[in-house]
């Protein structure tokens, strides 16, 4: 029989508790070691944010512009009501002496006939819109019932830099007054320039009558833009080598070459070269 004092001494338990803590802590540090490592490299995949600046707030729409933002031009309406005489307010009497041209090219008006190429202008300084203003124009001369009608002739508008036979000037009555006086015919009444009129080359509109007709217009009550055709058939019609003409008969429709802008000779305003099939005209003054 072995002796009960002959066997070693048993270990104590708290060694046991001590490995196991040490054990425990040695697996959490290394977990925390990866854990740590793989969060540093997804860290450093992402881009940096960019720090966001907060922009400064935009006026809304809706909101009313400074009065000193910018000047506020007073343009006057280019196309009038169907029915209406005249525009409203003051027509300036003077521009710059300057001219905006139309860069528009349109396209051959009519048929038959030589071809001759315009441009169209209008006074800087006039509240006046050149384009609305050459659309006025092509819109009348490549009417049926203007010149291009007959077959004799062919219309064009062209570019401002482009080379043309002649130009149609819309010009306040002052610049128009310098232009017809040199080459065309100055009508002037208590002094001041009255009606448009033709220069070598040159169609001049006068603003005054393109925005309030003339007295046999109104007197008759005949809208503004029935006017307008008018005026720029009777000037262009000068432009192609057409004079002045009386009224064939009295109460009938006056030919386009009547001076309608001051009277009708006893005829009714008309502001067409052209009647049914053929050419409206007059005996010749």
């Amino acid at each position: 029989m072995i002796s009960q004092a002959s066997l070693p001494p048993a270990e104590p338990d708290h060694w046991r508790r001590w490995w196991l803590v040490l054990l425990v802590f040695t697996i959490v540090t290394a977990s925390g070691l990866l854990l740590g490592h793989s969060l540093s490299s997804e860290a450093a995949q992402v881009p940096a944010a960019t720090p966001s600046v907060s922009p400064s707030p935009s006026p809304s729409a809706s909101a009313s512009p400074s009065p000193s933002a910018a000047p506020i031009l007073e343009t006057a309406p280019t196309s009038p009501a169907v029915d209406q005489l005249r525009l409203p307010g003051a027509v300036p009497a003077h521009g710059s002496g300057k001219f905006s041209y139309a860069m528009t090219r349109g396209p051959v008006l009519g048929g038959k006939g030589a071809l001759r190429r315009f441009r169209v202008a209008v006074e800087q300084g006039s509240n006046e819109d050149v384009t609305a203003f050459a659309e006025q124009v092509r819109a009348t001369l490549g009417d049926p019932r203007s010149w291009i009608g007959g077959g004799q002739v062919r219309l064009q508008m062209v570019a401002g830099n482009d080379h043309a036979d002649f130009t149609i000037f819309l010009a306040t009555r002052d610049t128009a007054g310098q232009l017809c006086e040199r080459g065309g015919t100055n009508i002037r009444i208590g002094g001041v320039p009255y009606t448009s009129c033709r220069a070598v080359g040159k169609v001049i509109i006068n603003l005054d009558r393109w925005r309030l007709s003339a007295k046999p217009y109104v007197n008759a009550k005949i809208p503004l833009a029935v006017y307008r055709q008018y005026v720029i058939n009777h000037e262009v019609g000068h432009e192609l080598g057409h004079r002045h003409e009386g009224c064939p008969r009295a109460g009938g429709p006056a030919p386009v070459m009547v001076q309608q802008t001051l009277t009708t000779r006893g005829c009714k305003p008309y502001p067409w070269p052209r009647a049914g099939n053929g050419f409206l005209t007059g005996p010749a003054l």
